[in-house]
């Protein structure tokens, strides 16, 4: 079995330029303040439209809490630079699972575009922070 060397968890040639970093905490910045205060929040304090929106995917309310719990704590990674990485994935996979309800449970595929287009700038800042990818990947390898 080959052993596995480590790089440095922030090589220089995945870093993105002054301008596109500038750009990119700027949208992290805004998708947390959404994801924790507008997406999050509602469905863990028990907005009465997430309460309903889960009775009406019908996978119970443990759902909820377990879909807030998640857009919380990606929120809160996209604002750790060693995890932003890692958390605009679960993001992204997140989006597009919400855009798939929207139009299969929910019956309002007008709606998955908004998620769908979130899903396309978590691709983004995942791109351009794969070196907290490559670096979580090499952490939980050892």
């Amino acid at each position: 079995m080959a052993a596995i060397v480590p790089t440095a968890p922030f090589n220089a040639a995945h870093r993105p330029g002054k301008k596109t970093n500038i750009a990119l905490w700027t949208v992290q910045i805004v998708l947390t303040l959404f994801f924790i205060i507008a997406s999050s929040a509602p469905k863990l304090l028990g907005a009465h439209a997430a309460v309903e929106s889960f009775d009406t995917i019908g996978w119970g309310q443990w759902f909820r809490y377990f879909t807030g719990v998640v857009e919380l704590a990606g929120g809160i990674g996209l604002l750790v630079p060693r995890l932003t990485g890692p958390a605009a994935v679960g993001l992204a996979i997140t989006t597009v699972c919400a855009a798939l309800t929207q139009i299969f449970l929910l019956g309002a595929p007008a709606l998955a575009p908004f998620p769908l287009v979130l899903a396309v700038v978590f691709v983004w800042i995942a791109w351009q922070r794969r070196d907290s990818i490559i670096a979580a990947r090499e952490l939980l390898a050892r």
